[in-house]
C-alpha cells in the first residue's frame, strides 16, 4: 500500500486550520500544519511535503513571501503551492500568481480536486 500524499497546511487562524485539516484527512491525505510562514519554511526544509496549501496573510511572513522563498530554492522550486484565502481582490490574486502559486481554489471540493490534479501532474 502506498502512503498517502503529505499536505502541509499553513494558516494562522486556528479554527480554519482545524477545519481544513479534518477535511483533508477525511479526503485521504496525510496533513501537517504550521501557523506561520517561517514555521512552514522550516517544516519544508526538514520534511518536504508533497504539496503546500497556505493562506496569503500569515503572521511573521506572508504566504506570498513563503511562495517566493520556495520558488527561489532549487530543492523546492517545483513544489506545488495552493493559495487558500478568503480574499477575492484581483491585486491579491495577481500577487499570489506572481509569487509562484499554482492555483487559488475557493471551496473544499475544488481544493481537493486541485490537490489531486497537481499531485498527478508531478
Amino acid at each position: 500500500m502506498t502512503p498517502s500524499p503529505t499536505i502541509l497546511l499553513v494558516d494562522d487562524y486556528a479554527d480554519a486550520l482545524e477545519v481544513w485539516e479534518l477535511y483533508l484527512r477525511s479526503s485521504g491525505f496525510t496533513v501537517a500544519t504550521a501557523t506561520n510562514g517561517r514555521d512552514a519554511l522550516a517544516y519544508v526544509a526538514a520534511t518536504p511535503p508533497d504539496l503546500v496549501v497556505l493562506d496569503l496573510q500569515l503572521d511573521r511572513m506572508s504566504g506570498c513571501d513563503v511562495a517566493r522563498a520556495l520558488r527561489a530554492d532549487e530543492l523546492t522550486r517545483t513544489l506545488p503551492l495552493i493559495a487558500a484565502t478568503g480574499h477575492s481582490h484581483s491585486d491579491m490574486i495577481d500577487e499570489a500568481t506572481a509569487a509562484g502559486f499554482d492555483v487559488k481554489p475557493c471551496d473544499p471540493d475544488r481544493l481537493v480536486g486541485e490537490i489531486r490534479r497537481l499531485l498527478a501532474s508531478r
